[in-house]
């Protein structure tokens, strides 16, 4: 089954087309002939915050596991067949969703979507001990890079665990625990898989320079036969407060490079007005060299050396906005504190300017034009509207929607939850004395693992 594709107002003109085979994969295909490329991008419903405790980590794991060989490509062949015919590929992995994408020549689109459908259908009769315990040290491997052997970096596991108490499905990240990891089992990925690797638990999309027609053949050729099943729970409920009611808070001492302040703060789900409204105020208030903070603390206090306020966009649960500043030398932090809450304290009780308003509206369209603009970025944006909020249509809208938001409406939502009471606090300080030759060596912290 599909619709005609018909550019809606907002959408720029791009257009999606939907369909549905048999077994339940939800297919959405969107023509672009700029140039002679093909994305496909493959959702899975299926997160960290599907895992039980004692298991964390299982859903990143088992994305390094669909890289290990199905039943016609064995080993490192998809990486080697992909590649090979000059694409590129990966997958990640978030607390909502698991995702693989290729993005290939036009004329090898075929290929990719095999592929796809290989180890959709037949991953077990690839999955051994070998190569879990291949995958399992990778991971591990994964989680000292980026976690624990680099500057701050479990601030976004230690912040996460604070604003989700302990029981609720975003309480860990997607990496896991190295306990958690070295305890899961072969059975336990075999279980796994065959809870949440169905067609009926995923979109499919596919964006470029397509034939519609010859690709939802070929679609309906190497996924059609791959059985549904049922049997998936539904995740845990993931509603919260909106206001944490208190402010938590931990100092790390640890060998950073400079004394840092971070915070996240409870902020409305995805998928509404308040949570667009978040966006802008966190993208006025941090988002770049001339927000309000940078201009503060950085510019004219000359307090910190970097200063950022971004936006993690939950659907299942309240959304995060992450606070990230790291101080100059020989500054404290309870005066960066200070000023941040002056700053937001001033924000909540005035609100944004004509003039702010204009810019991050115009900043945060640049960045969903930059988005759509690729055939890999439409594909997994529409998967993302797809499987979060039913209807990959939206994603053509997305925008139309941020620029909606009133300065009022900014504004009130900042007053809200920007809150020292709705809040949990990281303050880093180095092991080392401040010697006054601190630089900033921030890296963004990604949220994909």
């Amino acid at each position: 089954m599909g619709h005609t594709a018909t550019a809606q107002a907002g959408s720029g003109g791009l257009t999606a087309t939907e369909h549905r085979l048999a077994n339940g994969l939800r297919v959405v295909l969107s023509e672009d002939h700029l140039t002679p490329v093909a994305a496909v991008c493959l959702w899975y419903d299926v997160g960290s915050r599907h895992e039980v405790k004692g298991r964390t980590g299982l859903a990143h794991l088992f994305e390094h596991l669909m890289f290990q060989g199905s039943k016609q490509v064995k080993g490192n062949g998809h990486f080697e067949l992909v590649q090979g015919a000059g694409g590129s590929l990966n997958g990640t992995t978030s607390f909502e969703r698991t995702n693989y994408f290729e993005t290939m020549p036009a004329h090898q689109l075929e290929l990719a979507l095999w592929l796809e459908a290989d180890r959709m259908g037949s991953l077990l009769a690839a999955l051994d001990d070998e190569s879990m315990e291949n995958q399992r040290d990778v991971v591990k491997n994964e989680r000292r890079q980026r976690y624990d052997n680099v500057p701050y970096g479990t601030a976004f596991e230690k912040l996460t665990a604070m604003v989700f108490p302990d029981g609720h499905p975003y309480h860990h990240t997607p990496i896991g625990s190295m306990a958690d990891l070295d305890a899961a089992t072969l059975e336990d990925a075999r279980q796994f898989f065959r809870t949440y690797y169905a067609p009926n638990n995923a979109v499919l999309s596919v964006v470029g320079d397509i034939d519609p027609e010859q690709t939802l053949a070929w679609i309906e050729k190497y996924f059609g036969s791959i059985p549904s099943h049922d049997g998936k729970p539904a995740p845990r409920d993931g509603t919260l407060p909106e206001v944490i009611g208190e402010q938590l808070r931990e100092v790390v001492v640890e060998d950073v490079p400079a004394r840092a302040l971070m915070a996240a703060y409870r902020l409305p789900a995805d998928g509404t007005r308040a949570c667009d409204a978040a966006d802008i105020a966190l993208t006025i208030l941090g988002g770049g060299e001339s927000s309000r903070l940078h201009n503060r603390l950085v510019r004219r206090d000359r307090t910190a050396v970097a200063a950022g306020f971004g936006l993690l966009r939950l659907a299942g649960a309240p959304s995060m906005g992450w606070l990230d500043v790291k101080t100059s030398a020989g500054v404290d932090v309870p005066d960066i504190e200070s000023a941040v809450d002056e700053e937001l304290a001033r924000f909540a009780a005035e609100g944004p300017t004509a003039e702010e308003m204009e810019r991050a509206q115009a900043q945060l369209e640049r960045e969903w034009l930059d988005r759509l603009g690729t055939v890999a970025g439409r594909a997994d944006e529409l998967c993302r509207f797809a499987v979060l909020f039913g209807d990959p249509q939206l994603a053509l809208t997305a925008v139309e929607r941020v620029l909606e938001v009133t300065a009022d409406q900014v504004r009130e939502i900042a007053a809200r939850q920007l809150r020292p009471d709705n809040r949990a606090v990281l303050v880093y300080e180095p092991t080392k004395a401040d010697d006054g030759d601190q630089t900033d060596s921030d890296e963004e912290e990604g949220t994909d693992q």
